[in-house]
């Protein structure tokens, strides 16, 4: 087995050269539809509100889904170094990113087929499709080396993040409408959409870019492409030292990195405990997919000693990273609440009704009119700290009532198969359904108990109402009784008024004044710090503009912040994994390229765990995300540090030094 471990970009033609670079890109394109729809958006709320509807609580359905995405990542872990170092020696990247593809491909096509209950197939296919996902971009970032000259590793590596934000942010896009016009199948046919958008965007990866030559390897008698393989691996650990600063990146790589991914993983459920509405959230995270877009090519030419508009770039980014805090917290402090989205005050208690707060079933201030029985619920089934208590009735024209000062209200209670249908009324008028237009009724029958389900109810404008649950009498078809269940009201916090149009013009016009003075002024005054600027340096800005987000995050309580930090997150998301992602390629021996990217992605995976783990422990031991928040802090003092101690130009002599001797291995042999 003798091939050439390094592709000669001498030999290809600048047309053909650039037909690589496209094909190479555009599957970020179609993958980052996985990402989006599976990952962060669709999937995790369809998999706990309708395939684990039949698990004993949300909490449940969570643990489960946590369940499955860490053990994927973890299968993904143990395979990608070997699995990449069979590649180089096979000359199989292509093949081994096919494999994943075609797994990825087919198990997300085949969650269109679960429905209400389905948890399980939902957990294995989502599993399946984890891994062809990550799996396969172990082996599309081990192309990059041989796909791109040394040169424009950062321009392509940040073009390839371009592409995926905006491929996966129009099929999001798509699929919300989708879900929107018919939430069942409208988000089922979305799953099956991200399998086809992925599978038919990956075509020009395939033809187009050649299998990348493999490392010369001379097996003996007795051996194997795996044996071999593994050995490989292990002399690599062994002599690790002799990459000793690649191992100093890979390890400042972790930390930092894992302050990237905690804050892209909790930025949403933050924002949700804050008291943000889920519109606000779900447009932010499409903000985030578009304007990444050219966010990540200017990060990309960041680096360039050829890019004659550097001083205007850094311009531009150094005034984002210092106006957009001081225009989003002087905004939410001048500009007027309902524009802002600051909170009100709360609602308090009158002489007639309670205030803001939770009332659980057993309160005095909840009146029961009928039978009841109380029932004692333990702790693991509903996923608290503490037992709760759920008062039943099951007697005709039984009810509760509750009398509060507030607007929205939540109702936690049960479902079951003795459950029946309850009527819901406010001000002893029957509250509307807001997609029929008809009175709205609770139909709580399902196969199987489940506790902790919640109902969102609204009173048309603020002040003293009563609220009544009654029961019915009816039941499901399939139930046998019509028993009312009831854990908790809680008369939640007055709704956070805002202005979208306001703030996004806000943002808009801040921009067009930050173009304007970089233009203006970066060539004036950043011209001798932008050609100092290095793909090191380019990652450290990126990661210094974090530092300011995560501590602005632990201050920030209004819309308007929140959509001021979006952007400043776009400014910087796919800059600083693009050029990470380059920066580790220009340190590792193109030969070995699998190899060394299937232990870049091992560190990927541990910092996916890490991260989340010490953002929880920090949120429950001190009672709130806010300090949370605020630890992520650490992480990028931690890692931006360890990375002022690599020598990248240390670690790229050793990196040619290993591919040139491969290549006179070739050629002796």
């Amino acid at each position: 087995m003798t091939a050439q471990a390094v592709t000669n970009f001498d030999q290809i033609s600048e047309q053909e050269y650039k037909r690589r670079i496209r094909a190479w890109t555009m599957y970020d394109w179609a993958n980052s539809a996985f990402a989006t729809t599976i990952l962060a958006a669709v999937l995790p709320i369809y998999y706990s509100q309708v395939a684990g509807a039949t698990l004993p609580s949300a909490s449940v359905a969570t643990a489960y889904w946590s369940t499955g995405l860490s053990v994927s990542l973890l299968l993904v872990a143990i395979l990608s170094p070997i699995l990449g170092t069979i590649s180089d020696i096979m000359r199989g990247k292509k093949r081994f990113l096919a494999i994943f593809w075609g797994f990825g491909v087919v198990a997300t096509g085949l969650l269109v087929l679960v429905s209400t209950g389905d948890w399980m197939l939902a957990s294995i296919l989502f599993i399946l499709g984890r891994i062809g996902f990550t799996g396969a971009n172990v082996f599309y970032d081990a192309l990059l080396p041989h796909v791109a000259k040394e040169d424009d590793r950062d321009k392509v590596s940040t073009r390839g993040y371009a592409m995926g934000y905006l491929g996966g942010g129009i099929l999001l896009a798509l699929n919300v409408v989708m879900i929107f016009v018919n939430p069942d199948w409208g988000t089922r046919l979305s799953f099956f959409s991200v399998a086809v958008w992925w599978a038919v965007f990956a075509i020009p990866l395939f033809r187009n870019i050649p299998e990348p030559p493999a490392a010369t390897v001379d097996l003996q008698p007795g051996e194997n492409v795996v044996s071999v393989s593994l050995r490989r691996l292990w002399d690599t650990l062994k002599d690790i030292g002799q990459y000793r600063e690649l191992v100093k990146y890979l390890i400042a790589f972790l930390i930092y990195i894992d302050g990237v991914g905690t804050i892209i993983g909790v930025a949403a459920i933050y924002g949700a405990e804050l008291g943000f509405e889920s519109v606000d959230l779900i447009l932010a995270l499409l903000l985030v997919q578009f304007v990444g877009i050219p966010y990540s090519i200017v990060f990309g030419r960041l680096p360039s000693k050829t890019e004659r508009r550097r001083p205007f770039y850094l311009a531009f980014i150094l005034f984002n990273m210092i106006f957009l805090p001081l225009v989003g917290v002087a905004g939410s402090r001048l500009l007027p609440p309902d524009v802002t989205g600051a909170v009100p005050p709360p609602y308090q208690a009158t002489a007639s009704a309670v205030g803001q707060g939770i009332y659980p079933a057993t309160s005095s201030s909840i009146d029961f009119s009928g039978s009841w029985q109380a029932l004692q619920i333990s702790a693991d089934l509903l996923g608290s700290q503490t037992e709760a208590v759920y008062q039943t009735t099951a007697e005709p024209g039984s009810s509760y009532q509750f009398s509060f000062n507030g607007q929205d209200v939540t109702l936690t209670y049960s479902l079951g198969p003795e459950h029946g249908i309850w009527a819901v009324e406010m001000d002893g008028t029957a509250l509307l359904d807001e997609e029929t237009g008809e009175p709205l009724l609770i139909d709580a029958y399902n196969a199987t108990i489940r506790y902790g389900v919640t109902q969102e109810l609204r009173a048309e404008s603020p002040g003293e109402h009563t609220l009544t649950v009654l029961n019915t009498g009816e039941s499901n078809p399939q139930s046998g009784g019509n028993v009312i269940t009831l854990a908790q009201i809680v008369v939640q916090p007055p709704a956070r008024q805002s202005n979208l149009i306001v703030i996004l013009g806000l943002i808009l016009v801040l921009e067009l004044l930050g173009l304007v003075l970089a233009l203006l002024l970066g060539p004036v005054l950043f011209t001798g710090l932008a050609n100092t600027i290095d793909t090191k340096r380019a990652i450290l800005l990126a990661i210094l503009v974090y530092i300011v987000i995560a501590i602005w995050g632990f201050f920030l309580d209004s819309v308007v912040e929140f959509w001021f930090l979006a952007w400043m997150v776009a400014v910087v998301q796919g800059g600083s994994q693009a050029l990470s992602r380059s920066l580790f390629s220009a340190m590792s021996p193109a030969s070995k390229s699998g190899e060394f990217f299937g232990l870049f992605g091992v560190m990927e995976k541990f910092s996916a765990i890490v991260g989340p783990l010490i953002f929880a422990f920090v949120a429950a031991s001190l009672g709130s995300s806010r300090p949370a928040v605020l630890s992520i802090v650490a992480f990028f003092i931690v890692g931006g540090y360890l990375l002022t101690r690599v020598d990248v130009d240390e670690g790229r002599r050793v990196a040619r030094h290993e591919d040139a001797a491969a290549m006179q291995r070739a050629a002796g042999d």
